[in-house]
Order: structure tokens, then C-alpha cells, then sequence
């Protein structure tokens, strides 16, 4: 299967591309700056320069291409007008340039942030969304017109918050959650597990349109989410920003239907194998 990837050189996008090429795949990856993308990427991935909100410079990307995996957004630092053109209407130019070249699958990678606060209650995929800022806004958006959209078999995979395999996300989150409830809790997901949820996704046979989510079976609150990273937990000086960000998943559809099973089910099971 030959494999386009969009943002291949962020956290999730980089450790799939590799992952898919050493699963056998055919990895093509969109890249804005080649060079950068060679560094992080190595010499095993086929690059094409191009933007999402470029247009005319889509089409040679999807060119003979089998599935699309669509990881690219703008997320920390986007004001909700940047959030909008990136991850809503950059998604709508890449799923009708997928459509008009007709790859066979395009694969969203949205947010579990899309359903809103939930009360601490896992969400399903069925749940009505509600999110209440901007980046998830824009995904749900996004989401609603690739289900919509006739003539492309699409997956939406929601993620948690995506952590492992050297990847900085928890440290670099923990400053900017520091006044948060230390109760609040989040669903988590390894890369390893994501690039498996792909992987699962990518060869299925199972209905199109399909939304999963993916996460760990466990979403611990911050106070163990900070002393896993040896911190104080948070303060919970700000409970009401805090609320854009909480996010329990039920990942029993992924598992139930594509035998998904965490390799890491478990925050502790990363940290045993040193793998946080």
C-alpha cells in the first residue's frame, strides 16, 4: 500500500511515517521545508513539497497514491482563524484533491477534545459534540465534511493525548496545566499504539465513514499525570480553562471491531518499560 502522510515532521506524523515504512508500506510524506523533513525522516520516505493551503500543489501529492493518513494541523499558538484554514478548510482542499486522483481510503486524525466536557464520563463516538475551543472546533468542522463528503472512503481515528517514544508532549504540557484541577482527567495514547490504530484502520474492511476512537484503558487525572513526570500536581487555581481540556475516551469500538489492544494500556505500563 503506498501511503501519503501530512505533517510528517510533528510528534505523531514523524513517528508514523517511519513506523508505517518499517511495517512495509510505501510512505510518501507532504512536506512544507525539505529539508527539515529529510533530517527528522532519513532517506526511506518519498518527500513532495507542498501546502494545504496551496491547492494547485495537491494534486502531484495524491498522484498514485493508495490511502491518505492526515495528521497536519495547527494546534498551540493558532488563533481560531488560523485553526479554521489550517485543520477545516486545508482538510477540505486535501479530501477533494484525495477524491478527484481517487485514493481508496482518506484517514482523519482528529481529537478527543471534539465531544467537549463529558463530566468525567467516557466519551463514545456516538456522543453529541460540544467542543468549546478553537482547535477542536476546527476538527469537528473538518470531520463533518469528510463524512459528508460523496466518492471518499473515510476513517476519522479521535486521539487522546499522545505521549511516548521521546517525544517531549508531557513536559511540555505540564507548565501550561499547572493551575488545574489536579482531579481532571485525560485520556492518554503511546505512539506505538497510535501507529497500530492506523496500521488496523488502513487495512480494514469494515464500513466507510466509521469514527474510532483510540486511547489507553486507563485516563489518570493530573496529579498522577504530574508525579509521573516527578512534579507537585497542579494548584487548580483555574478550573474553567481547564475545562477545554478534559477528555475521557471509550476506546471499546476500535477493540470490539478491529481487535485494537494497547501495547501500553496503562501510563505505568510506559513507565516500566522506560518508555514515557
Amino acid at each position: 500500500m503506498k501511503v501519503l502522510i501530512t505533517g510528517a515532521t510533528g510528534k505523531v506524523g514523524s513517528r508514523l511515517a517511519t513506523r508505517l515504512a518499517a511495517h512495509g508500506y510505501q510512505v510518501r510524506a507532504l512536506v512544507r521545508d525539505r529539508m527539515r523533513a529529510m533530517q527528522m525522516l532519513g532517506d526511506g520516505i518519498e518527500l513532495v513539497e507542498g501546502d494545504l493551503l496551496a491547492p494547485a500543489s495537491l494534486s502531484t501529492s495524491v498522484s498514485g497514491i493508495d490511502a491518505i493518513v492526515h495528521c497536519a494541523a495547527f494546534f498551540r499558538g493558532a488563533t481560531p482563524e488560523q485553526a479554521h484554514a489550517v485543520n477545516d478548510l486545508g482538510t477540505q482542499q486535501l479530501a477533494l484533491a484525495a477524491r478527484e486522483a481517487r485514493v481508496n481510503r482518506f484517514l482523519f486524525t482528529s481529537t478527543g477534545l471534539v465531544y467537549g466536557p463529558k463530566g468525567g464520563r467516557p466519551a463514545r463516538e456516538t456522543d453529541d459534540c460540544a467542543p468549546i475551543a478553537a482547535y477542536p472546533a476546527s476538527k469537528l468542522s473538518a470531520e463533518r465534511f469528510l463524512l459528508s463528503l460523496d466518492g471518499l472512503d473515510v476513517r476519522v481515528l479521535r486521539l487522546p493525548f499522545v505521549y511516548g517514544d521521546k517525544d517531549a508532549h508531557i513536559a511540555e504540557a505540564l507548565p501550561m496545566m499547572r493551575t488545574f484541577p489536579p482531579a481532571l482527567r485525560m485520556s492518554l495514547g503511546h505512539h506505538v499504539d497510535v501507529a497500530q490504530a492506523v496500521r488496523l484502520v488502513l487495512s480494514a474492511a469494515s464500513p466507510a465513514q466509521r469514527i474510532y476512537n483510540v486511547c489507553d484503558d486507563e485516563a489518570p487525572d493530573l496529579a498522577a499525570l504530574f508525579a509521573a513526570a516527578g512534579q507537585p500536581p497542579p494548584d487548580g487555581s483555574t478550573p474553567e480553562p481547564a475545562r477545554a481540556f478534559e477528555s475521557v475516551m471509550d476506546g471499546s469500538q476500535i477493540r470490539d471491531e478491529l481487535g485494537f489492544k494497547p501495547r501500553f494500556p496503562r501510563l505505568a505500563d510506559a513507565l516500566a518499560a522506560r518508555d514515557a
